[in-house]
């Protein structure tokens, strides 16, 4: 297990298909490879993308982490377990995508300030020597405010020249 607050490494963000700006992580939190878990910090603030264009009214339409943002992350953290606990790389050609949402539950909504903690665990993993089909469980908190819960199955490939 890594130790707590471990901040994103340069080799990690270099390898991201995403830049820092659409990983919107700053913090892996625990790194469980016998679990198949991890855990990162997503910051949350006003300015975050789809939030800050929210037109906002306080008793019908408070601002929060937009959901379609929620499911993005999902994809964000599921490359934090491919590349802390499946050694997957991007730059030796392993991508992955969604393949299917299998069940996406709000239950609150996350308002900017306190960070988000999004938890992943492969609950099934199939290796092939080109692909890795994995479903995950996704778990994301806010203080003790439970906001998502998530089931999704994701095909991760590797493009060989």
């Amino acid at each position: 297990m890594l130790p707590l607050a471990m901040p994103l490494d340069r080799a990690f963000l270099d390898d991201c298909p995403y830049l820092p700006e659409g990983l919107i992580l700053d913090e892996i939190l625990e790194i469980r490879p016998e679990e198949s878990l991890v855990v990162a910090r997503m910051p949350t603030h006003a300015d975050l993308p789809l939030t800050r264009t929210q037109r906002v009214h306080p008793e019908k339409h408070p601002r929060h982490v937009a959901g379609g943002l929620m499911v993005h992350m999902t994809g964000m953290v599921a490359f934090v377990h491919a590349y802390h606990v499946l050694e997957l790389r991007h730059a030796e050609g392993w991508t992955g995508y969604g393949a299917k949402i299998h069940s996406a539950r709000f239950h609150n909504l996350a308002p900017p300030g306190e960070p988000l903690r999004l938890e992943c665990r492969a609950t099934q993993l199939r290796r092939g020597s080109k692909t890795v089909l994995a479903r995950y469980g996704f778990r994301f908190v806010q203080g003790e405010r439970l906001i998502y819960v998530g089931d999704q199955t994701a095909l991760w490939s590797r493009v060989t020249p």
